[in-house]
């Protein structure tokens, strides 16, 4: 089985290098679907639960987690209850095959079958630049605003995959592969990424 993890921090291209990644290679791809996913299950609007995941309302929970579903208190905060059920959507699909899937730790959460993972980073200035060019019409912030906001998510995303993870997020030692996308065209990197990817797959055989 072939599965390529991408981690990323927020505005740093990396959706847009994971779905162009799993277009080159034909395989299915993995982002939003998993939020939609837990949302369904859970009677709820995606917004509710992806909101509810990056307040970072998870930063008191124990550490004790690695690997289990049975880790929350007796009464769960919404924000845990998501979780736990976005890590059996995230275990879900990645035992039905070849997939890319953007974030949710899945590096972690499927090391079992030996993914191939990236961590996707950019300068600050370049992230500013990309979250600015994504932005709905009528949709405004100020840099003070958009810099807190860059970090509250990446802090969340940190938080998240710490928990749950014997490696810290974003060190380099925890994945086969860390890309710098300042003042890089991200879908140019995609083609040297699919090559790294088959590389790294043919070594386990």
């Amino acid at each position: 089985m072939k599965i390529i993890t991408i981690s990323r921090e927020f505005g740093s291209g990396g959706r847009e290098i994971g779905k162009a990644l799993a277009e080159t290679l034909g395989v299915a791809y993995y982002d939003r679907e998993i939020i939609e996913e837990v949302a369904r299950r859970s009677s709820v609007h995606p917004d509710y639960v992806e909101h509810a995941l990056q307040r970072g309302e998870l930063v008191n929970y124990s550490t004790g987690l690695h690997h289990t579903f049975s880790f929350f208190p007796m009464q769960p905060s919404p924000a845990a209850e998501f979780l736990t059920e976005q890590h059996r959507v995230v275990h879900e699909l990645g035992s039905r095959g070849d997939c890319v899937i953007v974030g949710r730790s899945a590096d972690t959460l499927l090391s079992e079958y030996h993914p191939c993972n990236f961590f996707i980073y950019a300068d600050m200035d370049s992230k500013l630049q990309r979250c600015r060019e994504r932005m709905q019409p009528g949709e405004t912030m100020s840099d003070k605003e958009l810099l807190a906001h860059i970090r509250k998510i990446d802090k969340a995303r940190a938080t998240y995959h710490d928990m749950i993870s014997d490696t810290k997020w974003g060190e380099r030692e925890s994945y086969h592969l860390c890309v710098n996308t300042t003042g890089v065209p991200v879908l140019s990197l995609v083609p040297l990424l699919a090559k790294f990817a088959e590389i790294h797959f043919g070594n386990l055989k």
